[in-house]
C-alpha cells in the first residue's frame, strides 16, 4: 500500500485544488512554466487543467490532446515514460509539428502523473533555451518526485469520492505574492520610471497592458487610458501582424529577451526589447533612427502590413495544418477542428457535415444540444433555403453576422440554434463538393476580409484532411469487418456450463490484431476451450488466426499437447513467418476436472469459489510455428463447481512500464473480489479495470468458463 501520509488532504475536486502542487513543483525544477493535464476515466483525450506561466491563447491548441498524438505529452503518457526535448534542433526532429509552431528555444520534460498501474495525466515542464541539452539526473529525480506527489494527490481525491476533473477551460495559477510597495515607495517608481529616457510598459500573463509610462503612450500614439487592460494588438492596429506576435511568444516560451522593430503609421519606426519572467513581460520602448539603422540585437523590419491582420488566428491556421495532417478518422477531424478553430476565432458552435446519398450528414460537432443537431441533420440537397445546402451546392462561403441577415435566407435557424452570427464554408476537394463546415457565434459578428479569407483557408485544410479520413474509415470497417468474421459469432451453450467471453480491437486502420478465443463443444460433458495471439496486426496476422482456429477445431476433443504439436507442425509447413501463442484447455464436466497445454500463453486464472483466485503455471512450450517437434505437456487440473477459468490475452494486462507479473497478480486479485457477478459482469469488470488502469495498445481477448452444479 502506498504512503500518502505526506500528501494534504483533498478539499474538493476543483482543479484549484492542483495550484499548491504546480506552483511547488516549478520552483523545485528551476522551471519557466509548468502544466498539467488530466486523463478523465474511461477517456483518450489528455486536458490541459492548471498552467503557470503563460496565456490561454498561447497553449488553446494543446488545450486537448489525443493520446495517440504525436505530442511529448501524449508519448509521455502512453509509454509511461519521461521523455526530454533538449532544444529547437532536437523538437524539430522528433516532433516536426510542435516545432513548426513553437520554433523557440526551449526545453521540455514530459512525463506521467501514475499510481500503481493507474494513469492519472502528465506532467509537462519547460525551461529557458540556455537550458543544458541533458537533463541532469537531480533534475530527472525531481521531476519523477513531482509526478509521485501529484498521483498521490490525485488518488487521495478520488478515493474520498472528491475527484479532480478537468475545468471549461485551463485554470492559470495565481500569481505568488510579492512584496507590496508602500504608497511611497509605489510613487517612487512610478517617478523613475517617468524619468528614463524612451518608455516602457508591462504586460501580464495573458498579454494584458498593466502599466505604461507617459513616454511609452506618446510614443505609441494612444492615451494611457486606451492602453491599459487591453493587448497590444488589440489597442494599436498596427502592432497586429505576425512579427510582433512571434516576437511576443518566443519571450513568453523561451523565458529569454527578444527585440524588434516595427513602424508606427505613417513614418515613426520603433524598437521593442522585451524582457520575460514568470509574472508577465516588461516591456521597453525607444525610437529607432530608421529601419536601415544597424543593431547588434536581433531585430526584425517587417514591412508595414496594408490592412491589420488576426495574427493569433493565423498562428492557429498554420497550427491546424499540422495537426490535421495526423488526423485519421472522420471523429479525429471533428475533433481537431473544433480545437483549433473554435478558440481561434472565439466561436462557441461547430459542425461538421459530409454530402451522402442525396444529402447533407452531421458526422460531428460541439457546442449544441442533440435536440438542435437532430433538427438539422439530413437536410435535402435540392433545398436552398438550408444555407448548409446552398454553400455546398455554390461552393460559396456563406457569411451571416446577426439574426436579421440569417432570417432573411431562413427565419427558423436563429431560433432553433439560438446563434446570433454563423459562417458556413463549403468543403471541397479536387474540385468536387464533400460537406460543409458551420462555425456560430453567441453574438453577432462582423466578419473582416481578413477573418473571411482565413475562414475559408481553413475550409480547404479540413476537406482534405475529411476526404482521407473517410477513406480511412471504410478501409477501418472493411478490415474489422474481416476480424469479426474470423472470430465466433456466438458460444455453444452447454447444460451446466456458464461462459462469457469479450473481444476489444485496439489498432488503427488495416492493422488488425490476431487475438482469438474459441469454445468448442466435443459431446454432452465435454468442452474445448482455446485462446491465442497471431505476432503482429495486419491482414496476414488476422488470416493465420483464421487458420489457426481451423486447426484446432479440426483436432479438438483430442489431448490437449496433441492438439497444440498438430496445428504447430501444420503452421511450421505454411511458414507464414509470423509466431503463435496459444493456450488449449480440454474440459470434463462429469468428472469436474481440465487438461490444459500452453504454446507459449500467458498464464490462466482459476478462482475456486472458496479461496483465492490461483495463476495457474504451466509448462510454457514453444510458441507455434517455429519447430515442428516441438513438444507441449499437458496440465490435469480440478475444476469444480462455481469455478472460473480465466483464459485472456496480454492486451488486458500488459502496460509499458508495468511488470507483466504484477500485472497478472493485481488480475487474479480483481477476479477474486469480483465473486458473486455473473460471467458477463464479471467480463465487463475486468475489461473495465484494463481500460482505466492505462492507455492500452494492443487487442484484448478474454474466455471466462464457469462450471456449474447441475440436478441429478
Amino acid at each position: 500500500m502506498q504512503n500518502t501520509a505526506a500528501v494534504p488532504p483533498a478539499a474538493g475536486s476543483g482543479p484549484e485544488l492542483l495550484d499548491p502542487a504546480l506552483a511547488q513543483i516549478v520552483r523545485e525544477a528551476g522551471a519557466s512554466i509548468g502544466q498539467v493535464y488530466l486523463l478523465p476515466p474511461g477517456e483518450s483525450v489528455l486536458w490541459l487543467t492548471v498552467m503557470s506561466s503563460v496565456s490561454r491563447e498561447i497553449t488553446g491548441p494543446w488545450a486537448r490532446v489525443a493520446l495517440d498524438a504525436s505530442v511529448p505529452v501524449a508519448d509521455a503518457v502512453r509509454e509511461r515514460r519521461l521523455v526530454w526535448i533538449g532544444g529547437r534542433e532536437e523538437m524539430a526532429r522528433r516532433y516536426p509539428r510542435a516545432a513548426l509552431v513553437l520554433p523557440y528555444p526551449f526545453a521540455v520534460a514530459s512525463a506521467p502523473i501514475t499510481t500503481g498501474t493507474t494513469t492519472w495525466g502528465g506532467l509537462v515542464l519547460l525551461w529557458p533555451g540556455s537550458h543544458p541539452r541533458q537533463l541532469a539526473p537531480q533534475e530527472c529525480d525531481t521531476v519523477h518526485a513531482c509526478c509521485h506527489r501529484l498521483g498521490l494527490l490525485l488518488q487521495q481525491a478520488a478515493d474520498t469520492g472528491h475527484p479532480v476533473l478537468p475545468g471549461p477551460e485551463p485554470r492559470v495559477l495565481p500569481l505568488p505574492p510579492g512584496r507590496v510597495p508602500g504608497s511611497a515607495e509605489a510613487r517612487a517608481a512610478f517617478d523613475f520610471t517617468e524619468r528614463l529616457p524612451g518608455g516602457c510598459c508591462a504586460l501580464d500573463v495573458e498579454g494584458r497592458i498593466t502599466f505604461v509610462t507617459t513616454a511609452a503612450a506618446d510614443l505609441l500614439g494612444a492615451a494611457p487610458s486606451s492602453l491599459l487592460g487591453a493587448k497590444p494588438r488589440e489597442a494599436l492596429p498596427w502592432l497586429d501582424y505576425l512579427a510582433f506576435e512571434d516576437q511576443y511568444r518566443a519571450a513568453v516560451i523561451s523565458c529569454q529577451p527578444t527585440s524588434f522593430t516595427a513602424l508606427r503609421p505613417p513614418n515613426q519606426w520603433l524598437s521593442f526589447h522585451l524582457y520575460p519572467d514568470a509574472c508577465g513581460l516588461s516591456v521597453r520602448i525607444t525610437p529607432a533612427p530608421s529601419a536601415d539603422a544597424p543593431d547588434t540585437s536581433e531585430v526584425l523590419y517587417p514591412a508595414p502590413p496594408a490592412t491589420p491582420t488576426r495574427a493569433g488566428a493565423l498562428y492557429d491556421l498554420m497550427h491546424l495544418a499540422a495537426t490535421l495532417t495526423e488526423a485519421v478518422s472522420v471523429g479525429d477531424v471533428v475533433e481537431m477542428a473544433a480545437d483549433q478553430v473554435m478558440p481561434a476565432f472565439d466561436a462557441q458552435g461547430f459542425v461538421l457535415f459530409v454530402a451522402e446519398s442525396g444529402r447533407l450528414r452531421v458526422v460531428g460537432c460541439r457546442g449544441y444540444r442533440p435536440e438542435v443537431i437532430n433538427s438539422l441533420d439530413l437536410p435535402r440537397l435540392g433545398d436552398e433555403t438550408t444555407p448548409t445546402v446552398r454553400t455546398l451546392s455554390t461552393g460559396v462561403p456563406l457569411f451571416f453576422a446577426s439574426p436579421s441577415e440569417m432570417e432573411q435566407l431562413n427565419p427558423d435557424i436563429p431560433r432553433l440554434t439560438d446563434r446570433a452570427a454563423w459562417a458556413f464554408l463549403p468543403l471541397i476537394t479536387s474540385g468536387r463538393p464533400v460537406g460543409c463546415c458551420v462555425v456560430s457565434f453567441d453574438r453577432p459578428h462582423t466578419f473582416t476580409p481578413d477573418e473571411r479569407a482565413i475562414l475559408t483557408s481553413l475550409a480547404g485544410l479540413i476537406a482534405q484532411a475529411l476526404e482521407r479520413a473517410r477513406l480511412y474509415d471504410a478501409k477501418h470497417q472493411l478490415a474489422h469487418g474481416l476480424q469479426t468474421a474470423l472470430l465466433p459469432a456466438a458460444l455453444p451453450t452447454m447444460p451446466g456450463l456458464e461462459v462469457a467471453a469479450r473481444y476489444l480491437p485496439a489498432a488503427r486502420g488495416m492493422d488488425i490484431g490476431g487475438d482469438f478465443y474459441d469454445l468448442i463443444r466435443c459431446g454432452d460433458t465435454t468442452v474445448a476451450a482455446a485462446i491465442g495471439d497471431v505476432q503482429g496486426h495486419n491482414v496476414n496476422a488476422a488470416a493465420l488466426m483464421g487458420q489457426v482456429r481451423t486447426a484446432v477445431h479440426a483436432t479438438a476433443g483430442a489431448p490437449p499437447g496433441e492438439v497444440l504439436a498438430r496445428t504447430n507442425r501444420l503452421l511450421t509447413d505454411l511458414d507464414p513467418g509470423l509466431f503463435t501463442s496459444c493456450l488449449y484447455a480440454h474440459l470434463d464436466l462429469a468428472r469436474h476436472r481440465a487438461h490444459l497445454a500452453s504454446a507459449g500463453h500467458l498464464p490462466p486464472l482459476l478462482y475456486y469459489p472458496d479461496g483465492p483466485t490461483k495463476v495457474l503455471d504451466l509448462p510454457p512450450g514453444l510458441l507455434l510455428g517455429i519447430d515442428p517437434a516441438a513438444d507441449y505437456p499437458t496440465t490435469e487440473i480440478p475444476l469444480p463447481p462455481g469455478a472460473v477459468l480465466a483464459l485472456y490475452t496480454d492486451g488486458l494486462v500488459e502496460t509499458p512500464g508495468t511488470d507483466l507479473g504484477e500485472a497478472i497478480a493485481g488480475l487474479a486479485d480483481l477476479l477474486t473480489q469480483s465473486r458473486g457477478q455473473s460471467m458477463d459482469a464479471l467480463a465487463e469488470t475486468l475489461i473495465h479495470h484494463a481500460q482505466q488502469t492505462a492507455p492500452r495498445n494492443d487487442d484484448i481477448a478474454l474466455l471466462l468458463i464457469s462450471p456449474q452444479q447441475t440436478r441429478e
